[in-house]
């Protein structure tokens, strides 16, 4: 994983159950320039009982009449054509990601050759889902949604003890969209502070204002849901982006990265060339003739910025002009 940001276009189930959307989704997502592209593996009936509701933003985009179980297994994926989503990134060169939402789906998972395991907000407490992840002995990033600073501390508890060496964390809202006022982005920097890791951000907002806003504050990786049609039933088009608006996200991302810099001010080569001519010297107010005594009624401070500096002002007040000056010329010593 890079240490700058890692951007991962989360297609999600964005892709209804259909393996040629999800195909199209991996060629957007890469159209855009992200990093990465994600998916979500699961077996609806392992992961999910038919007595489950389905959460509020689900209701409002696909209606109260079915369970969250039939819902999910609408937009489920066989495992064969994860196999297939992970060619056409290779052939393409973006990174394929998929998140496991059950223990088959990780043992799945596990034999694609992912470069690092995506924790799910919903499973930071599922002790034997971590176990299971923790002992492949691979890098683990791990939404936060939902969690208290103690519920992550004892995920990490159980990652670093099953074999996980490196832990990386996402500060997350699982509203679907979130609203601003929840968003708490300061929390990015209460997590790196607490834990010693690095962290990232997992937006849910609309609009791409605050995982730029993330990636100013040091965001490691920012992931992003995005969709080929904003329009299109299932529970998370709405909080979508679509794929332009991926690729400004992306470009704004790499904006930002480009102009934090090192963190060291010094003059830039850019504006160098701006130094003398914006800077000003020491500079005749009036004519002055050889052997008078400068003084503030005949010395002013003008551009451009070649001559003696205006900071050796009190310096030169008293000396004597060593030759004739004329108006607005620049002071010799």
């Amino acid at each position: 994983m890079k240490m700058k940001p890692y951007i991962i276009a989360e297609a999600g189930v964005n892709h209804n159950g259909n393996l040629g959307l999800a195909l199209k989704m991996v060629e957007a997502a890469h159209a855009a320039g992200a990093d990465c592209v994600k998916f979500q593996t699961f077996i609806a009936e392992s992961g999910v009982s038919r007595y489950a509701e389905k959460a509020a933003y689900q209701k409002e985009t696909c209606g109260e009449a079915e369970s969250q179980l039939d819902m999910v297994k609408k937009l489920e994926l066989p495992f064969p054509d994860f196999l297939k989503l992970k060619a056409r990134c290779d052939e393409l060169g973006i990174a394929f990601l998929s998140t496991p939402f059950d223990l088959e789906s990780v043992a799945f998972l596990d034999t694609v050759g992912m470069p690092f395991w995506k924790v799910p907000s919903g499973e930071a407490t599922n002790l034997p889902y971590l176990l299971a992840v923790a002992r492949t002995r691979k890098p683990v990033v791990l939404s936060t949604g939902m969690c208290e600073m103690e519920e992550i501390r004892g995920a990490m508890d159980v990652l670093r003890g099953g074999g996980t060496p490196e832990i990386t964390l996402l500060h997350c809202n699982t509203e679907y969209p979130t609203p601003y006022g929840d968003v708490n982005l300061r929390a990015m920097a209460a997590m790196r502070e607490r834990f010693g890791v690095d962290v990232g951000y997992s937006d849910h907002t609309p609009g791409i204002e605050v995982p730029i806003a993330a990636a100013a504050l040091g965001a490691v990786i920012i992931e992003k849901h995005f969709t080929l049609d904003r329009n299109m039933e299932g529970p998370d088009h709405k909080a979508s982006l679509e794929p332009e608006e991926l690729a400004a996200m992306v470009r704004a991302v790499r904006h930002i990265e480009a102009a934090l810099g090192e963190g060291e001010k010094r003059v830039s080569p850019s504006e160098a060339r701006n130094r003398d001519i914006a800077r000003k010297s020491l500079t005749a107010r009036r004519a002055i003739k050889k052997g008078e005594v400068f003084t503030e009624e005949n010395l002013t401070v003008k551009r451009p910025g070649v001559g003696v500096s205006p900071m050796r002002w009190f310096e030169v007040l008293g000396t004597r002009a060593k030759r004739d000056f004329e108006e607005d010329e620049r002071i010799e010593l």
